[in-house]
């Protein structure tokens, strides 16, 4: 969102006030990005008969928050695109789920004047390590984002 308003906790963006290039290269990275690595992983993946794709998302509320678009947009997309993969992976031993980190991660991504505003709020980006070692784990194998 950075890319869309340096204020856009603050003062959200219209849609329609996105300039289309902005709006490209999100799209270009949260959703064609996961698909294009994805699709390449897949047939060692499928020789193999056993792996992991996990898209890195976020909660609902923020995905459907005003001033958010494309992000919002770009992660309901990939959402979605994580529940087919599961289903259309189903019984080959790869499974697909999206991982939330669970709030704001320090990653950034978040304009430096905000950043400084919001520092308290903001997770640590290792907060995720956990669940992710879990979800590449065996112990994960019936878990798949379906539905």
């Amino acid at each position: 969102m950075k890319y869309v308003s340096e204020r856009f906790l603050s003062e959200p963006t219209r849609f329609w006030d996105v300039d289309p290039q902005t709006w490209q290269v999100v799209i270009e990275t949260n959703v064609n990005g996961p698909f294009l690595m994805a699709r390449a992983a897949l047939p060692h993946l499928l020789r193999a008969g056993w792996g992991r794709i996990i898209n890195i998302s976020m909660n609902h509320e923020t995905m459907r928050r005003r001033g958010f678009s494309p992000y919002g947009p770009s992660k309901a997309a990939l959402e979605s695109a994580t529940a087919i993969w599961a289903q259309d992976l189903a019984g080959s031993g790869i499974t697909v789920n999206a991982l939330l980190p669970g709030g704001a991660t320090a990653t950034g991504m978040i304009p430096a004047g905000l950043a400084e505003m919001v520092k308290s709020q903001l997770l640590a980006p290792e907060v995720i390590v956990p669940p992710l070692l879990w979800l590449v784990s065996p112990a994960a194998d019936a878990s798949t984002a379906v539905g």
